[in-house]
């Protein structure tokens, strides 16, 4: 892949700021869409968008659904890295995941990056 072919959202946020999850998935379809390879690194209660049933929110009025967003995101390629201290920690069961999230903490992002990336952060 050229430099610039990557996009990395670091997601921080869960449901509790469900605009900026939004913002991210609107980011993230949007660079699969212009063909990149995208991955969102998912920390602290963003960790809880990697199980099924947890992508269930409208931010606001004349927003989309968080859940249209999510499909588009899976079904667009776009990968769910989710932190395991941050999982583990919540006493979650790795077999819960979706199938386009996996387990993933520091080296393994920077295994995926490679040689270059743009990164987000939400």
């Amino acid at each position: 892949m050229a430099n610039g072919d990557k996009v990395v959202i670091n997601l921080a946020t869960g449901l509790e700021d469900t605009e900026r999850v939004t913002v991210a998935f609107l980011v993230g379809t949007a660079a699969l869409d212009q063909g990149k390879k995208v991955a969102m690194f998912l920390t602290k209660e963003a960790i809880r968008l990697g199980l099924p049933g947890h992508a269930e929110a409208v931010a606001c009025e004349g927003c989309p659904p968080l859940s249209r967003l999510f499909q588009q995101y899976t079904d667009g390629g776009g990968e769910l890295l989710v932190c395991p201290i941050c999982f583990t920690a919540r006493k979650l069961e790795e077999s819960s995941l979706v199938p386009n999230a996996r387990l993933a903490g520091a080296t393994p992002l920077w295994e995926w990056i490679g040689e270059s990336a743009t990164v987000f952060s939400y």
